[in-house]
């Protein structure tokens, strides 16, 4: 099936020769004129109309007005591709597109082969992420994506690095099917759910007798995969005597059942996943270096929720209509305050923790359509927090040298909690309001104090609201500044808040402190 790309008449004259050279390429275009047409293009597929969705849809102009904006909401709603081209007399193209939510965006004039390049690899990376289920257009999670059709075609060995929740093996199923091995098998093992006696059993099989209880001669994971691939998550929990038999199948493709006295050949591609840092358990005596190197050839870093809020609203409509359908309920969606406090939290369970959220909430919202009301309350007041978990090395020295290593360990973590903690206590700290003085009075400040030293997050905070002074001649950017300046030193640079105190949006805020330099 050919793609089909949407163009916007707005610049009548460049829209004319993106179509010619789109059409030239193979792909099925259409030119629109009105956001009613758009609308209805976008929404083809679900209304069962004869025309099916568009892949992607290229702005040629008209970005700032309404019309646009709400042409745009509606292609994130449905997943679809936006391109678009920004005028060069812009003060930043880059803050415009990224601004409005776009996927990609170049600067006119700009050549017609150009457009209809880009457009087919934005058609390309959304067939990727359809075929994987791995949503978002932030750009860490599009360099997660490229960094999969990279590695899916070579047999080296990946590690995945990641927190608990961001998909590390949908990751690895993704590479798998991408791969020449998609038609074997995908065998996942879960290092840390299996004690040490079990888990090399489960991985290298055992012979008939090999221990009490083995009635008959049972194959190995490494084995059940062989001609495929075999997934290993949380491979820093492995015991020290298993790591090195690993580090033999990596080496050589062979191992040896438990009790047996032949060694097995396989031909299998590892994938590993670990959500802590394997080089601090290098450094710690927890895990093998030299394992720790023949896993370590390609790696994927994953990133919490947290560092790509912008794929959150996208996340949560696609559970919400993959929940509805599942429980067979009649939806209406999320309402903008809702997604506003979902978009706010940490997310500490990240993806998991996020799509667990929305089934619970489509089946218990009593109105069909989730509301502020319907979140948990420690979602709302951001007070729902992970335990940090305190690992002991697997490997420990022995005498005075393995005490102090330890001592240090358990003194960096005790660090990061506390530091952990102090910088929740800042954030949590109520702000305060805002004061206008103006210049001239007997204890008025020097016009020199109009801007204060920049923000401390660690000095004490003042006992009285930080003013922001007025003195004739300045101009309504002077105060604009003091007053951002102001609001963020209240907030001890909380952006988020210091934007809320002001009455403006965050991205407002940004646009604003770049625009005045402002740290």
């Amino acid at each position: 099936m050919a793609d089909r790309v949407l163009i916007t008449t707005d610049d009548l004259e460049q829209a004319v020769r993106v179509n010619a050279s789109l059409e030239q390429a193979g792909v099925d275009t259409a030119m629109v004129s009105s956001l009613d047409d758009v609308r209805a293009a976008v929404r083809s597929n679900e209304q069962g109309a004869g025309s099916r969705e568009p892949d992607a849809i290229v702005l040629t102009g008209g970005l700032h007005e309404t019309t646009a904006q709400r042409l745009l909401a509606a292609a994130r709603e449905h997943g679809v591709s936006t391109l678009g081209l920004v005028e060069a007399t812009d003060t930043d193209p880059n803050e415009i597109g990224r601004e409005l939510g776009l996927t990609g965006w170049l600067v006119k004039p700009v050549d017609a082969g150009v457009v209809t390049a880009t457009a087919r690899r934005f058609i390309e990376r959304r067939r990727l992420q359809q075929r994987t289920g791995i949503l978002g257009d932030s750009a860490a999670i599009q360099e997660v994506l490229v960094k999969i059709e990279q590695m899916a075609p070579v047999t080296s060995t990946v590690l995945i690095e990641g927190e608990s929740g961001t998909g590390k093996e949908l990751v690895a199923r993704a590479i798998h099917d991408l791969s020449p091995r998609r038609g074997k098998a995908f065998i996942a093992v879960n290092c840390a759910a299996l004690p040490e006696t079990l888990l090399e059993s489960e991985l290298f099989g055992h012979e008939k007798g090999a221990f009490t209880g083995a009635a008959e001669r049972r194959l190995g994971r490494f084995e059940l995969a062989n001609g495929g691939t075999i997934f290993l998550d949380e491979v820093g929990e492995t015991p020290a005597a298993t790591q090195v038999k690993l580090l033999r199948v990596l080496e050589d493709k062979s191992f040896f059942r438990v009790g047996g006295t032949q060694p097995i050949q396989v031909d299998v591609r590892v994938i590993a996943a670990t959500n802590k840092s394997l080089k601090e358990s290098v450094a710690l005596g927890a895990f093998r270096d030299d394992l720790f190197y023949r896993l370590n050839v390609l790696s994927i870093y994953l990133p919490p929720l947290r560092e790509r809020r912008s794929d959150i609203p996208l996340l949560v409509r696609t559970f919400i209509a993959e929940f509805s359908k599942t429980h067979d309920r009649s939806f209406k969606g999320i309402t903008p305050e809702a997604l506003q406090i979902i978009v706010d939290a940490d997310w500490p369970g990240n993806v998991r923790q996020l799509r667990n959220l929305i089934e619970s909430m489509v089946v218990l919202a009593p109105e069909g359509e989730i509301r502020a009301a319907d979140i948990p309350r420690e979602i709302r007041e951001r007070t729902l927090t992970l335990p940090v978990r305190i690992a002991v090395p697997v490997r420990q020295e022995s005498g005075a040298g393995g005490q102090e290593l330890e001592f240090i360990f358990r003194t960096l973590v005790e660090l990061k909690m506390q530091l952990e903690a102090l910088r929740r206590r800042i954030e949590e700290k109520p702000s305060e309001r805002v004061e206008v003085i103006e210049v001239g009075g007997p204890e008025s400040p020097t016009p020199d104090s109009r801007f204060q030293a920049p923000f401390d997050p660690l000095a004490p905070s003042p006992e009285s609201p930080t003013p922001v002074i007025y003195k004739a001649g300045m101009s309504m950017s002077d105060v604009e500044r003091a007053a951002i300046d102001a609001a963020l030193r209240e907030t001890h640079g909380n952006r988020r808040k210091a934007a809320e105190n002001l009455g403006i949006g965050e991205r407002t805020l940004y646009r604003k402190l770049k625009e005045y330099a402002i740290d």
